[in-house]
């Protein structure tokens, strides 16, 4: 149950706090959003590899963690639509976007790379980011269509 309280508050905190940025200080507002929006999509990138219970008391529900993020990025991107308009809004899907692509390469250029004599976690952090990277790959078109969809 506190789980979900602490996502109520992060969601209704960084709403608020994206509406103060934007009416504050507009021209920062996009550059802003933008941000809140990328980071968004790169923690669920990285989040979408562990699967969680949901228990609703009556029902169970397995799903990626990223669905915690999902309203957080939805938010944003509806943010960057009403205050900046369609352009903005496709103009910082295509932003994302790049950014995620980036994020897979960089992970791929990392893991490729051999590991410390002392680094004990190896096979962890090689399975954790390898199946990281085909989650991601394959989110990748489901996310252009939804987010250009939603804009």
């Amino acid at each position: 149950m506190i789980v979900w309280i602490y996502w109520a508050i992060g969601l209704t905190l960084t709403t608020y706090l994206s509406a103060w940025i934007v009416r504050r200080w507009r021209e920062m507002g996009l550059p802003a959003l933008v941000a809140f929006y990328t980071i968004y999509l790169a923690a669920s990138q990285i989040l979408a590899t562990r699967i969680v219970e949901l228990n609703l008391g009556f029902w169970s529900l397995y799903a990626p963690a990223a669905v915690f993020l999902y309203p957080f990025i939805a938010q944003a991107i509806d943010m960057i639509n009403e205050a900046y308009g369609l352009r903005a809004a496709q103009a910082s899907i295509f932003v994302a976007f790049v950014t995620q692509v980036l994020l897979v390469l960089f992970i791929l250029l990392v893991r490729n790379l051999p590991p410390a004599p002392f680094f004990a976690d190896e096979e962890a952090w090689q399975r954790i980011f390898t199946q990281g990277v085909r989650i991601t790959a394959a989110s990748w078109a489901a996310f252009l269509i939804c987010q250009t969809i939603d804009a």
